[in-house]
């Protein structure tokens, strides 16, 4: 079970990963009917990744790997959980932005975004982006035993 709860949360980050990095290509582009119902598509995949994430992380913690003594005094599980935290709270801007086109797009309307717009999602996203990598360093560094604080 230990294996599956892993290849379960490491497939979910992928998804989250991969989710965004479409949502940044679209963005790149004209933005038609077609790809702003995509980006709304995509952004709900990386919702629903990231909630499997942490289900799937807290249940690793506590049920499957080395306990929760272990990760709660290891420096990159600690940095990590921030890395995440940030992350979700820096996909908030993006998630609202696209969730204010559902009337456009009920409407068969292409949502307006400005130049000035597209460039701060395209920040946003590419922090995230950033971030997440750095969170794979965390979690080898992690499960090496790199940063360990307990006895």
């Amino acid at each position: 079970m230990s294996a599956f709860a892993a290849f379960l949360h490491h497939l979910c980050f992928l998804a989250i990963m991969l989710a965004l990095f479409v949502e940044m290509l679209l963005l790149r582009q004209p933005l038609t009917l077609a790809s702003a119902r995509k980006i709304l598509r995509y952004d709900a995949i990386y919702g629903i990744a990231a909630g499997l994430v942490i289900v799937v992380g807290v249940l690793r913690v506590l049920y499957f790997e080395k306990g929760s003594a272990y990760y709660l005094h290891s420096a990159p599980f600690i940095a990590k959980m921030l890395l995440f935290l940030i992350v979700g709270l820096l996909s908030i801007y993006p998630t609202m932005t696209f969730l204010k086109w559902k009337t456009a797009l009920q409407q068969d309307r292409i949502p307006q975004i400005s130049d000035a717009q597209r460039r701060t999602l395209g920040l946003v996203m590419h922090v995230e982006g950033s971030l997440l990598v750095l969170m794979i360093l965390c979690a080898t560094m992690m499960a090496k035993g790199i940063g360990y604080l307990g006895n």
